[in-house]
């Protein structure tokens, strides 16, 4: 069996040689040896019970309440490993979303960012609360609101362009209705329109989704539905047609 002096195990933990010095005091945590020279000596089940006490440390337990937790005879390493994880990725992901709010509220203060209200995101929509609906009735609640979190997160100053950018892509492709839907130099245009509607989702919806899918069923949005294609008040079915054509056979290559 492999053995660790004070200090190894100080090294090896992270901790004072002091702090294991209190904890033998207290009868938490006692060497399996100590020499004639009193040096003390922690084999593996030390190591593995002093790993139990930094969990609960790291917990806000007291060494008290470590200490009954740890000499109970039901305890059993093991479950409680498996209740350390679930109580640590809890707390990985308050801090997580602690972090992007003092993120986000750094980048307001500076005046970089300034955050989005649902009526901003789907501002220029007709009825954009019907917009919302029916996307979450499509997607589902949790896909829209990762979706909805991740341009709010971007800031006005870029959803701005990404807007501007997708008007342009819009025009650009209208004024490309006489050509085959299938030519380069549409084709050049649907991948910007496809790394656009990227960006309206957010990576995070993207990579769980597949995507050639999505996208077709966007495809044929612009066909069921002339909301999606109007412009100036304008229905334009031929545009429709064409941008459905040019966006399949886009995903038919993804």
């Amino acid at each position: 069996m492999r053995e660790y002096s004070v200090k190894k195990l100080a090294k090896l933990a992270g901790v004072s040689v002091r702090t294991l010095h209190h904890y033998d005091r207290l009868g938490l945590l006692k060497p399996s040896i100590r020499t004639e020279a009193r040096y003390r000596l922690y084999g593996e089940n030390e190591l593995i019970r002093l790993q139990q006490i930094l969990f609960y440390r790291e917990l806000d337990f007291s060494l008290t309440e470590i200490r009954a937790v740890l000499d109970a005879p039901d305890f059993h390493v093991l479950n409680a490993l498996e209740s350390h994880k679930k109580a640590i990725k809890s707390r990985q992901e308050r801090l997580e979303t602690l972090l992007a709010t003092i993120d986000k509220t750094i980048l307001t203060l500076k005046g970089e960012r300034v955050m989005l209200t649902n009526e901003e995101l789907y501002e220029g929509f007709p009825k954009g609360d019907v917009y919302r609906e029916e996307a979450i009735e499509k997607y589902g609640n949790q896909v829209v609101e990762e979706s909805e979190e991740k341009l709010r997160r971007m800031g006005k100053r870029d959803f701005t362009k990404l807007k501007a950018d997708q008007q342009e892509i819009a025009q650009t492709l209208a004024a490309m209705i006489h050509l085959s839907p299938t030519s380069e130099a549409v084709q050049q245009q649907i991948a910007r329109h496809y790394a656009n509607i990227r960006g309206f989702w957010g990576e995070s919806v993207c990579q769980s989704r597949n995507m050639a899918d999505a996208y077709k069923g966007l495809a044929q949005l612009y066909i069921d539905d002339p909301r999606y294609t109007t412009r100036n008040g304008q229905t334009n079915p031929e545009y429709a047609a064409f941008l459905n054509k040019a966006m399949v056979y886009f995903a038919e290559r993804l």
